[in-house]
C-alpha cells in the first residue's frame, strides 16, 4: 500500500475513530490509581493521538505530495538514477526515463502520449535541473511526423517538486483529456520546479555572484526545448505557466522576454520577490535589480508586443487579490489579459485543480504550433 494511496488514508482515519471510541469505552475501567490503570490510559491516549496525527499527515501529504513513497518519507530512497540513451536526447536535454499515461492503450506513445523524465543543462547559466516533458499522442503519429507543436513551460511553487505537476495537478492527464475532447490543441509541456539551486529559493532572479536562474528559464530552457523537440522559435509558439512562486516567475519572465514567450499564466501568483531566510540576499543592495523583480513595475516597463496574460485569484482565501486587480488594470494594448476569479479558494492544490482545465483551453487559443 503506497504512502499516497486512498486505502492507507482510509485505514488511518478508521484507526483514529476506533481508538477514540476505545478510549471513551475503556476510560472508566482505567480510572484507578494502579500502575496498570496509568499505563492503560497513557497507551490509549498515545495510540489515539498517533492515529489522528497520522491521518492528518497522510491527508496533507496526499494533497501536497511532500513525499512520494514510504522509502522517501523515511530517507531510505537511495536508488541511483539510471541514464538511458534515447533518440530524443540532445546536448541540452538528456532523457533518463520514460513513463506512460494511465489511459487505455497508454503503453503505445501514439495512443497515450509519453512522459519523459529529463535532465536539462543550461548552456549560459551553467545550471542543470531535473524535470519532466509531456509529449502528446499526436507527436508520435505518422500524420503529424513533420508538424511543430506549441510548448508550455510549467513551474510548481516553492519548494515543490516537478512530480507534483504530474501527480498532484494532473497536467499531462488534463492536457490529454482536453485534447481528446477537442477542447484544446495538442501541446508539449515541460514541467519543472523553480528551485534550480536547492535548497535556495532564487525567485527566478539572476543573483549577483550567484545562480543565474532567470537566464536558465528565459534563455537556456527555451533553446533546449526548441533544439530537442518539434517546437517553433517564435513567441507565439511558447507559453510560461506556473502556480504560486511558479506563477510569479511566469508573469515576470514573460514581461521581461516578450520575444520568447507570447503567453503567460500566473495561478495564485504573487507580484514581488520575498526577502526571507529561504531567498537570502537576492539583489545585493541593487535597487534596479529589485525593481526588475517586481512584476507590476516590469509590466509597466514592458514594450507593447501583444503578449497574452492570464491571472487567477479568489474573492475569499487568496492573499493576492488586490495585486491581481492592479495587474489586470496595468495591462495595456496590444497586450491582452484574462482572469479566473473564484468566489472562494485557498492557496492550494484543490484551487489550482479547479483552474487548470479552463486555463488549458484558454491557453490553446493563444499559443500556436
Amino acid at each position: 500500500m503506497g504512502l499516497t494511496s486512498n486505502l492507507v488514508l482510509a485505514l488511518a482515519i478508521i484507526a483514529g475513530v476506533l481508538l477514540f471510541a476505545a478510549t471513551v469505552w475503556f476510560w472508566p475501567r482505567l480510572s484507578g490509581r494502579t500502575f496498570r490503570a496509568y499505563t492503560g490510559r497513557i497507551a490509549l491516549l498515545l495510540a489515539t493521538q498517533l492515529a489522528l496525527f497520522s491521518a492528518v499527515g497522510l491527508a496533507a501529504n496526499k494533497s501536497f505530495l511532500f513525499y512520494g513513497s514510504w522509502a522517501d518519507l523515511f530517507g531510505q530512497e537511495t536508488t541511483m538514477g539510471k541514464v538511458v540513451d534515447h533518440s530524443m536526447s540532445s546536448k541540452d536535454i538528456k532523457v533518463v526515463d520514460k513513463q506512460k499515461l494511465d489511459v487505455p492503450g497508454g503503453g503505445r506513445p501514439a495512443v497515450g502520449g509519453q512522459i519523459l523524465k529529463v535532465s536539462i543543462a543550461g548552456e549560459k547559466s551553467k545550471i542543470t535541473s531535473p524535470g519532466y516533458v509531456w509529449l502528446p499522442p499526436e507527436y508520435f503519429q505518422p500524420q503529424h511526423a513533420k508538424a511543430n507543436f506549441p510548448a508550455g513551460i510549467v513551474l510548481t511553487g516553492y519548494p515543490g517538486t516537478a512530480e507534483n505537476l504530474i501527480k498532484g495537478l494532473n497536467y499531462p492527464m488534463t492536457a490529454y483529456k482536453q485534447a481528446k475532447a477537442g477542447k484544446m490543441k495538442p501541446m508539449i509541456l515541460v514541467m519543472l520546479r523553480p528551485t534550480v539551486a536547492p535548497p535556495r529559493d532564487t525567485e527566478c532572479v539572476d543573483v549577483p555572484g550567484g545562480p543565474q536562474t532567470e537566464t536558465f528559464f528565459a534563455q537556456d530552457l527555451p533553446q533546449a526545448i526548441q533544439s530537442t523537440f518539434r517546437v517553433g522559435k517564435k513567441a507565439e509558439n511558447m507559453a510560461f505557466i506556473g502556480n504560486s512562486t511558479g506563477g510569479y516567475c511566469a508573469l515576470k519572465i514573460a514581461a521581461h522576454h516578450p520575444k520568447t514567450f507570447g503567453t503567460a499564466v500566473g495561478l495564485s501568483a504573487y507580484y514581488e520577490a520575498p526577502n526571507d531566510p529561504t531567498t537570502g540576499d537576492l539583489f545585493h543592495g541593487d535597487a534596479k535589480l529589485k525593481d526588475r523583480a517586481d512584476v507590476l513595475k516590469s509590466l509597466a516597463a514592458k514594450p507593447p508586443t501583444g503578449t497574452s496574460f492570464l491571472v487567477t485569484s479568489s474573492e475569499k482565501g487568496e492573499p493576492n487579490l488586490g495585486d491581481t486587480r492592479k495587474f489586470i488594470k496595468g495591462v495595456k494594448g496590444p497586450d491582452r489579459v484574462s482572469s479566473i476569479i473564484l468566489d472562494s479558494g485557498g492557496h492550494n492544490f484543490n484551487t489550482w485543480r479547479r483552474e487548470i482545465p479552463p486555463m488549458m483551453v484558454w491557453l490553446s487559443g493563444r499559443v500556436q504550433a
